[in-house]
């Protein structure tokens, strides 16, 4: 016996060699980059891949389906968006898996490790960034739900759901402390979070919680920054073609602050055919019309394609998913819209030549010269969203080649794209995209002025977005919450997901009856996504109350 009894508990010890635990992953600054990597990626992929989920994110008011019209899927968001469909959960879970990671970072960061004092803090504070952004996400869409603030080491069945509000106060919490610990924007590499990155969603938090001169001073704070400005003259790679200052924010190279765009607060970022960042956004797909499978009068009687090939100018190969809606493309630009940059033929393009030799009207134009049918108008042939595309300067692999290696090209001369199935070139931007810029943070600002009773100062914040995009200068009689949501879907269309914000503000039910044709599926209970079943039904020792109404 004296031979062979050893300490048990030393004995059954693991000491993982060869494997990754939480022990052995989060020691140096190297493994915690890692880990907020995944944080990064995971918001990019959120927004980037459009799956049925991320569609209806830009509905409301701005965009109706393509496809399955009027009563199916997406279009009947009461159906559509249950405890029981996959919505609502997706969102949910994406956003504990972010939290539960930031809360392991936040944890691992104050034990004994390898990371240096200064390391540590901006590690912090990127983690606390996170989880207050996926806390304001959850309230924006469910109202109240539960808070946890600790490392989960087992299954837990008990969560409790907080009310909005101190969902609200946690996101401000979290806020606060990390604009103590993040670098100044000037400081950080493209695509990282900046402490002015944290006082803009601070901003946003500070309205939800109704404190508006807060508000109005972390906006203040990010807006007269000496390094931050909204771009006003043309700039950029493509600063000597036909263009405008708006147009240049979204063109290839210049979405990022070493291209002098000081108006980029946060950056998603791609690199083609990077193994880090194998994916762009897929709004060229998604919102594009199915033009490509347009048919028009043929020459010799019948029909023939309109458009031969998904093409450059054209902006990609669109699918018609999201149809945005005539109150987006026509009611909102006003009698003089058309010198609103924000509506150029550059961003919304309204006409294109057929391409097809063999249609009647080849060479003219489809809607100016009376060629669409009825039939194409929903989903194949609507105006163009070129706000996302590469129109030009695409990777030489993305167009496609004639057989002696030059670009292929349709009958007026438009450069033709590669496509195959699931390859990149045709469906997506193939650039970096926005997630915050000035322009939002002058909204936000403009909210808060609103709300606290200072109408002539949110007028100001909205005309300086009006002279950089050149429109009519608005009135202080026209000054309403509806009208900084129009200014909103005026400049910031698509870049970001409306239903949060109609959510947060609590005009989802509203602003979609009024100004969406499917409208009328929306249900009078759904200014707040449904808490989903799967999160009650595994919660067993605690009771989640589900949102009204559902």
């Amino acid at each position: 016996m004296m031979i062979w009894s050893c300490n048990e508990d030393e004995w059954l010890k693991e000491e993982p060699l060869s494997f990754y635990t939480t022990e052995n992953s989060y020691t140096t600054t190297v493994q915690f980059r890692q880990a907020l990597n995944f944080l990064y990626d995971y918001l990019r992929e959120m927004h980037w891949v459009n799956g049925d989920q991320t569609v209806v994110m830009y509905f409301g008011d701005l965009a109706y389906g393509g496809t399955d019209y009027p009563d199916q899927k997406f279009n009947n968001l009461d159906a559509f968006l249950t405890p029981t469909t996959y919505v609502s959960e997706t969102y949910w879970d994406r956003a504990y898996i972010s939290i539960s990671n930031a809360n392991t970072i936040l944890n691992r960061i104050e034990l004994t490790n390898q990371v240096s004092d200064d390391d540590k803090e901006i590690i912090k504070g990127e983690a606390l960034f996170f989880r207050a952004l996926w806390y304001n996400f959850l309230a924006n869409l469910y109202g109240g739900v539960p808070i946890t603030l600790e490392e989960e080491s087992s299954p837990r069945r008990d969560y409790e759901k907080a009310t909005r509000q101190s969902v609200y106060e946690q996101a401000r919490s979290d806020l606060e402390e990390a604009i103590g610990l993040l670098p100044d924007i000037d400081d950080v590499s493209d695509g990282m979070v900046s402490l002015q990155a944290a006082q803009h969603l601070l901003t946003e938090v500070y309205i939800s919680l109704e404190n508006y001169t807060a508000a109005i001073n972390t906006a203040s704070a990010v807006i007269n920054h000496p390094s931050m400005g909204l771009m006003t003259s043309r700039f950029g790679t493509r600063a000597e073609e036909p263009g405008d200052p708006y147009w240049d924010l979204f063109q290839y190279g210049n979405q990022n602050r070493e291209s002098g765009n000081t108006e980029s607060i946060m950056v998603f970022q791609y690199e083609y055919k990077n193994s880090g960042s194998d994916y762009s956004l897929d709004h060229p797909r998604f919102l594009l019309p199915f033009y490509w499978n347009l048919n028009v009068e043929a020459a010799d009687g019948g029909e023939v394609l309109g458009f031969t090939d998904f093409t450059e100018n054209k902006g990609g190969r669109g699918i018609g998913v999201m149809h945005p809606t005539d109150y987006f493309l026509y009611d909102i630009w006003g009698e003089d819209g058309t010198e609103d940059y924000r509506n150029s033929p550059y961003m919304i393009a309204r006409d294109f030549k057929i391409d097809n030799p063999e249609a009647a009207g080849f060479g003219e134009w489809i809607i100016a010269d009376g060629w669409l049918q009825e039939r194409f108008e929903l989903r194949h042939f609507y105006p163009f969203i070129l706000k996302f595309s590469r129109t030009s300067n695409l990777p030489d692999d993305a167009y496609a080649k004639n057989t002696d290696g030059s670009i292929k090209t349709t009958a007026l001369g438009e450069k033709v794209l590669a496509y195959s199935w699931g390859s990149l070139s045709a469906n997506s931007s193939l650039k970096d995209e926005y997630f915050y810029r000035l322009a939002e943070t002058y909204l936000l600002r403009a909210e808060a002025y609103l709300k606290n009773d200072q109408p002539d100062m949110a007028l100001n914040d909205i005309n300086a977005l009006r002279d950089r995009a050149n429109a009519t200068p608005a009135q202080l009689s026209e000054i309403d919450i509806d009208y900084i949501l129009d200014e909103r879907m005026r400049e910031l269309y698509f870049e970001r997901f409306r239903l949060e914000t109609l959510c947060r503000m609590g005009k989802l039910v509203e602003r979609a009856r009024d100004h969406s044709p499917i409208g009328y599926n929306v249900g009078d209970h759904q200014n707040l996504f449904p808490i989903p079943y799967s999160a009650i039904e595994t919660n067993i020792s605690v009771e989640i109350e589900q949102n009204p109404g559902y």
